[in-house]
């Protein structure tokens, strides 16, 4: 087992969890969803870095972290190729609340629902869930971010585009292949082209991507953007456990 590995719910045995519960009662759920990301991009990238990150913040300061829920909903990518988003959130909803019930009955007094899928259907069935819990009162609370919520970064969150590119440059370099799109020489973008509806054109050089075009992204600012969310998200963590 790698130290990341340590604190990964489905790996563990139950006198573990238990230890690590008695320890550190979080529980971390990271969220993501099966989308298109360009052809750079890996279609599962939502859930690959929420997990990556949950991994690397109990490795730092405690907690369990269960396996990252692929299905996600909201965002303009349903109709792309490779892309499974379900029209409404209800049965996600159903998943996550019953997680979290069963989860109250282990001892875990916080549950960090943390999404790399920032679509604003998303955010809001977090935040639902999250305001619903707390109004009844129960043992756990719910603490529900994104990443698209951590704050003081030097990138903005984008679909496909620097920031997740530099972001999963990170955590898995090797399923960042720029060399799939056509270089900038040849495909060069107008200035105003960043957020454009033209993007969702399947003849556009960056298909399917929604910010600043990924290939200028820098690989030097990987790692420190890595480093800067966790070291939020850990923050958070301990702030919520004071309340």
């Amino acid at each position: 087992m790698s130290n990341f590995d340590l604190n990964r719910f489905e790996l563990l045995l139950p006198w573990q969890l238990r230890a690590i519960v008695a320890n550190r009662p979080v529980a971390y759920v990271p969220l993501g969803t099966y989308e298109w990301h360009g052809e750079h991009l890996p279609v599962g990238l939502d859930a690959l870095t929420a997990h990556n990150i949950c991994l690397r913040v109990a490795a730092k300061d405690g907690g369990i972290v269960l396996p990252a829920m692929y299905y996600g909903c909201g965002g303009s990518h349903g109709e792309y190729p490779w892309t499974v988003i379900p029209s409404f959130p209800d049965h996600i909803e159903a998943l996550l609340r019953l997680t979290i019930q069963r989860l109250e009955t282990t001892g875990i007094q916080l549950v960090v629902l943390f999404s790399g899928h920032f679509a604003s259907t998303q955010l809001e069935m977090i935040d639902r869930i999250a305001k619903d819990w707390t109004a009844k009162n129960k043992i756990t609370r719910i603490f529900a971010t994104a990443v698209s919520r951590v704050e003081g970064l030097q990138l903005m969150p984008d679909h496909a585009g620097v920031f997740e590119t530099t972001l999963l440059a990170a955590i898995n370099p090797e399923l960042v292949q720029l060399n799939r799109l056509p270089s900038i020489q040849d495909a060069p973008l107008a200035k105003t082209d960043i957020w454009e509806d033209g993007r969702h054109n399947p003849d556009h050089p960056i298909w399917g991507v929604v910010g600043p075009d990924p290939r200028n992204f820098e690989i030097a600012q990987s790692k420190p953007l890595l480093d800067d969310i966790v070291s939020w998200l850990v923050r958070q963590v301990r702030n919520q456990l004071q309340k």
